[in-house]
């Protein structure tokens, strides 16, 4: 049975942000609120979360998954960026975009897009988000939370632990979650190409 935190939307408790946490550390895996839609979340290194995450959402080894940064400086440790990217990204964030660029080695195998060895990821620009990644000191691994053959995307928290009590460990609720999924944008091919249309304007990128 999933945990439930509901926490302040501008003021994040500081004791439930570090009990969550250190249940991310331990291995758990949380549905959390963001910018764009809720998200499913686990520690950096963590195969059984990752496994999980696939099996929830029914992902092949195509699919990329998204390191939830805090900052440039932390997401800068994983992805090859080059100044003209760099500027487009920065101008652009914090905010409801996903990012797929070359990763490092720094990145999990696991993660990597099996031929591309690229990985995507967004600094999003949530409170609860921003106070979570500052407590844990790295990104999330993590995958928008999108259920297969299900219309719309889940954006209560006691609704997704009505749905997904026995499948995650932890639902985080502020709140304030977005209600469209992020825009993407692959720059893996030199230009920016927009792979899906979301909650980021996506015309500084046309």
């Amino acid at each position: 049975m999933a945990k439930y935190f509901d926490v302040h939307p501008e003021n994040p408790q500081q004791r439930t942000i570090g009990n969550v946490a250190d249940s991310i550390r331990s291995g758990a895996l949380v549905a959390y609120p963001t910018d764009s839609l809720y998200a499913l979340g686990c520690q950096l290194g963590n195969r059984e979360g990752l496994d999980r995450i696939r099996s929830i959402r029914d992902l092949d080894d195509r699919h990329h998954f998204t390191l939830v940064c805090q900052n440039f400086a932390q997401l800068g440790q994983f992805v090859q960026i080059d100044n003209d990217v760099f500027r487009a990204i920065k101008a652009a964030t914090p905010g409801s975009y996903t990012f797929i660029l070359p990763a490092t080695k720094e990145v999990p195998r696991q993660l990597l897009h099996p031929k591309k060895k690229t990985v995507g990821v967004r600094i999003p620009d949530h409170t609860l988000v921003q106070a979570l990644l500052a407590e844990i000191g790295e990104p999330l691994l993590s995958s928008s939370l999108l259920l297969p053959d299900e219309p719309e995307p889940l954006t209560q928290g006691w609704e997704i632990k009505e749905r997904l009590d026995h499948v995650v460990d932890i639902v985080v609720d502020s709140g304030d979650c977005g209600t469209q999924p992020t825009t993407v944008i692959d720059f893996s091919g030199g230009g920016a190409e927009i792979v899906r249309y979301g909650a980021g304007d996506p015309t500084r990128f046309e």
